[in-house]
């Protein structure tokens, strides 16, 4: 993972990767000659990074091979994010750019995935004319059918919805990967229908995934070296899986256990969790093993009970306090990060004052905070009006950011002059003579480089002094 910002705008499984571009070569064993090369870039969530990485190991067992220039592919994809408005456009302006590619490579596919190819299907292939594909997030296996349509002069779409669909029998290519860091899906889909959130129109249903799968994919992982997995879920608490005919169901505390298991040195990160969902138990497990990272992603969008209830979060300022309250009693030196919306509708001065006033109380190590966007199709947008000016949003959206600054150097001045163990995942993107790594609080640490370690080992990190986003050290024994 690269040194990032710890005031984020967006959330972790909303705007987490904006255009990552996925070209990692396949592996060498699948390589043939003559293979059609395949481009993908992936807008948006985490969770999208890790379809882009399923797309392309269904692609290469048909025989393509992945590529980083656009310009030289014969398949180019854009895997899409619908949670905000300017990501759709920054998508729209780069179909524009992969169109003029075409022109000069007659031939040249360009396919739209994800959750604006299921929403915006009927413009993209009518309207604007500018993609041969379209393929929702349920329907990628049909990926060489839909190609082999485009290949013969057709256009070609699939944005079906599945309810049990979970690409639980396919091992994803890693793409991009830093070979120590790999996510894992535990679920597609969400059940929970925030007013102000496209995702239960454009991922369909909840579903989990066979826990043994999941155990399986670990162990691959850790047997490749790999070091450490999160856990991707739009509401990784609801996970709940039935085996045996029924007899038995695995919740998300039995699965942190089971993939903790794995080995002692895989560590174990997930995201994202629900208030309403999250259990001591799962606090509990948490606990209980050293590798599984005391970090919780807790969105808390708002911190006024009223607008909560407009948000349909389904639980209220008293008891996200509560849970709070319960991670700081069960692990104490948990990391806790949210999101934030400002600027809902009909939110008041005084209601806002409350988001603010709730930040104070957890101190949150970071945030992602954001103005209010309203979705075409969502409950929001329905039932009620964007009636909060964009300019009051923004002085709204200004004083959380300023706040969360606050805290989040506090925070890190918590951590100076204390032993963090440390994953190096590889060299500081300033200099090659520092590593850079995260503590299980999910901070970014730098250090000197020490020739005894290489990336992907564990080493304990006197933290000496910080920026205003990064812990600053250097390895003790």
């Amino acid at each position: 993972m690269k040194e990032v910002d710890r005031i984020h705008f967006g959330s972790p499984l909303e705007e987490s990767r904006q255009g990552e571009v996925l070209d990692m070569q396949a592996p060498e064993e699948h390589i043939k000659e003559e293979r059609r090369k395949l481009y993908i870039e992936s807008y948006g969530c985490q969770m999208n990074f890790s379809d882009s990485e399923i797309v392309a190991s269904i692609l290469m067992d048909q025989g393509f091979e992945t590529i980083g220039d656009y310009k030289e592919a014969d398949v180019v994809f854009v895997n899409t994010c619908s949670i905000r408005e300017n990501a759709e456009q920054r998508v729209r302006n780069r179909l524009k750019e992969f169109e003029a590619a075409k022109q000069r490579k007659p031939g040249m596919i360009i396919g739209v995935l994800g959750c604006m190819a299921e929403r915006l299907k009927a413009r993209f292939l009518e309207e604007e004319k500018l993609v041969d594909l379209v393929v929702g997030p349920d329907a990628y296996r049909d990926l060489p059918n839909l190609i082999q349509q485009v290949d013969d002069g057709s256009r070609a779409v699939n944005v079906l919805l599945s309810r049990e669909e979970t690409y639980a029998d396919i091992s994803p290519v890693r793409l991009n990967s830093n070979g120590v860091s790999a996510f894992i899906s535990i679920m597609r889909g969400c059940d929970n229908m925030c007013s102000f959130c496209v995702v239960p129109f454009t991922r369909g249903r909840e579903r989990s995934r066979d826990p043994e799968s999941i155990v399986k994919e670990a162990q691959d992982l850790y047997n490749a070296g790999y070091r450490e997995v999160t856990l991707l879920g739009q509401n990784v608490d609801s996970y709940k899986f039935k085996c045996n005919e029924g007899t038995r169901t695995v919740n998300f505390a039995q699965l942190l256990e089971k993939v903790a298991l794995v080995h002692p040195d895989l560590r174990v990160r997930f995201s994202t969790s629900h208030p309403k969902d999250i259990t001591n138990e799962v606090l509990y497990a948490i606990a209980k093993y050293e590798n599984i990272c005391k970090y919780i992603h807790l969105p808390v969008q708002s911190g006024n009970s009223r607008v909560l209830e407009l948000m349909n979060r389904t639980y209220d300022r008293e008891w996200y306090l509560e849970r709070v309250d319960a991670i700081r009693r069960i692990i104490p030196d948990c990391g806790i990060s949210t999101d934030i919306i400002t600027g809902f509708c009909s939110e008041t001065v005084e209601e806002h004052e409350d988001t603010l006033s709730i930040m104070d109380h957890v101190k949150y190590d970071f945030a992602y905070m954001f103005a209010y966007s309203e979705r075409p199709g969502t409950l929001a947008a329905k039932r009620y009006e964007d009636d909060v000016p964009e300019e009051e949003k923004k002085r709204r959206l200004t004083e959380v950011v300023n706040k969360q600054r606050e805290h989040s150097l506090y925070r890190l001045e918590n951590f100076v002059g204390k032993v963090h163990k440390v994953l190096i995942e590889g060299f500081s993107k300033r200099s090659d003579e520092d590593y850079c790594g995260r503590n299980d609080q999910n901070t970014m640490m730098v250090f000197p480089v020490d020739e005894r370690f290489k990336v992907g080992q564990y080493v304990n990190v006197l933290a000496e002094t910080c920026t205003s986003a990064t812990l600053i050290g250097r390895i003790v024994d």
